[in-house]
């Protein structure tokens, strides 16, 4: 259902893709926000501006590829201990894995 997304960011060494398996994903290319529908493939080059997330009120469901293959496991397991850290340690934290949010 309707949620939030990670806000506009990049990564510098990789690109990152969604095939949307079901459902609505709202994809941003750094200037707008573009809606991705079922087995769409939405391409963001490296250090391309993007966020995501899903705007509908139904669920949806994404299949997430990053090229070249990176080590992401870290990263989304990670997730879950963010509130835990400082502001300082967060941005540290995101750094190393090459998200790099824009204001």
């Amino acid at each position: 259902p309707r949620g939030g997304g990670p806000g506009p960011h990049f990564h510098r060494g990789m690109s990152e893709a969604f095939f949307v398996l079901s459902g609505t994903i709202s994809l941003y290319n750094g200037t707008e926000w573009t809606d991705g529908h079922a087995n769409d493939f939405l391409y963001v080059p490296p250090g391309g501006v993007h966020g995501f997330r899903n705007e509908a009120d139904e669920p949806a469901s994404i299949l997430m590829l990053f090229a070249p293959g990176a080590p992401r496991e870290h990263y989304f397991e990670g997730l879950a201990q963010l509130g835990e850290l400082t502001d300082d340690e967060r941005r540290e934290w995101f750094v190393k894995n090459d998200n790099h949010f824009v204001e």
